[in-house]
């Protein structure tokens, strides 16, 4: 199959699959430890059933909105993503492009595989920069500043993996930030023709943004041992403050589940909130995005942005998250399985996929546009029968 012939998002998933090797993959697909929280991602979706209008006469349906005084065309932002080199050695440049494409926000992550500035170039104006607080506060304000002097719009600050989770399947295959060659591993590249003569046989990708202050001229794997050992777990709420004295423009926490942590990062003067548990790689047993939202929309929802994550792979689970309040859903998974199947052209088959899919069910649901969008076209049920009420 060819991923023009892709019908859903979980046909580029099984490309993905074909043209990866095994640890690749399971870089890609898998979670921390016994995967609930990834697997309660999806299930969540399970909970809402839509409630339609029908003979409304909708026939223009309208996905555009705003994100923080900028225009885009459909109410998702794609990224981010982190070391996408070892999918395809040109992935976050392809990913930037189909987000351009799209009239989408792209969404360059500290541990990319190419410099911030030419993602910057590739995305276009709908652009943020994602950003993990490795290193001293000197690095902190060097690589802020870059972004900044790159037109970066937002800042997303990723608070949920000061401590790295313990994502099993990297763990058995060695993987961390980096490829191990073992013989299995050669074997079963030599088993991806397609993917060794791109990515294997050229090295592992470094992650470029960090490639800096002495570190130039830095191995991948040096650069992947100097992001294990600055990840600063004793990152507090005071530091988040210093940050935001740092960044000029919108400022997003990302990993918040609570209403609490959503209102204080209100407080200390965030202008939004992803909801994330980090696509169910870090603490495994969190709760399911899509169950965290309704509370944290009702704490800030009226006076910052808040835009969630976390298994999203059909129009209708953007429809359901949007209608619970939601501004915004960011993808992550979803565009890697058509990047990692079929390069810029997979990444831009990922988001048409999405985007018409979205449209019809809008239709079908009698909504113009997603500003129409609202709870009172869901109920909430019981998983098993898909029928059954069951208390909010």
């Amino acid at each position: 199959m060819r991923v023009d012939s892709a019908v859903n998002i979980d046909d580029l998933r099984e490309l993905a699959r074909a043209r990866l090797p095994s640890v690749v993959f399971d870089y890609l697909e898998g979670g921390a430890e016994d995967e609930v929280t990834r697997r309660a991602n999806r299930e969540a979706f399970l909970r809402y059933a839509f409630v339609p209008s029908v003979a409304t006469g909708h026939v223009d349906i309208d996905l555009s909105t705003n994100l923080f005084g900028d225009p885009v065309a459909v109410p998702w932002i794609v990224g981010p993503t982190g070391l996408n080199g070892v999918f395809r050695r040109d992935a976050d440049l392809s990913l930037a492009r189909a987000a351009r494409a799209e009239g989408a926000v792209y969404a360059h992550a500290t541990a990319a595989n190419v410099p911030l500035e030419s993602a910057a170039t590739a995305a276009g104006e709908c652009r943020w920069f994602q950003f993990y607080p490795w290193g001293g506060r000197a690095a902190w304000a060097a690589l802020i500043g870059r972004a900044q002097a790159a037109g970066y719009r937002a800042l997303i600050l990723t608070v949920d993996s000061l401590v790295p989770g313990n994502r099993e399947r990297d763990r058995r295959h060695g993987f961390a930030h980096q490829l191990r060659v073992t013989p299995g591993f050669a074997l079963d590249a030599l088993r991806h023709p397609r993917w060794l003569a791109d990515v294997g046989l050229r090295g592992m990708p470094r992650m470029e943004n960090l490639a800096v202050d002495g570190r130039e001229r830095a191995s991948a794997g040096e650069l992947a041992s100097y992001a294990r050992r600055e990840r600063h777990p004793e990152f507090r709420w005071e530091d988040v403050a210093r940050l935001r004295e740092l960044w000029h423009g919108p400022l997003l926490i990302k990993g918040v589940l609570s209403a609490d942590d959503a209102r204080r990062a209100v407080a200390i003067g965030a202008e939004g909130v992803v909801v994330s548990n980090h696509g169910g790689r870090q603490l495994d047993g969190a709760i399911a995005t899509l169950l965290a939202l309704p509370s944290i929309v009702q704490a800030i929802g009226a006076s910052a942005t808040v835009v969630v994550d976390g298994g999203f792979r059909r129009g209708s689970d953007l429809v359901k998250a949007l209608a619970l309040g939601a501004d915004a859903v960011i993808l992550g998974r979803a565009p890697l399985y058509g990047v990692a199947a079929g390069g810029e052209a997979g990444a831009r088959r990922a988001l048409e996929i999405l985007r018409d899919e979205t449209r019809r069910v809008l239709a079908l649901l009698g909504c113009p546009d997603v500003r129409s969008l609202s709870p009172s076209i869901l109920r909430r049920v019981d998983p098993a029968s898909g029928i059954e009420p069951v208390d909010p």
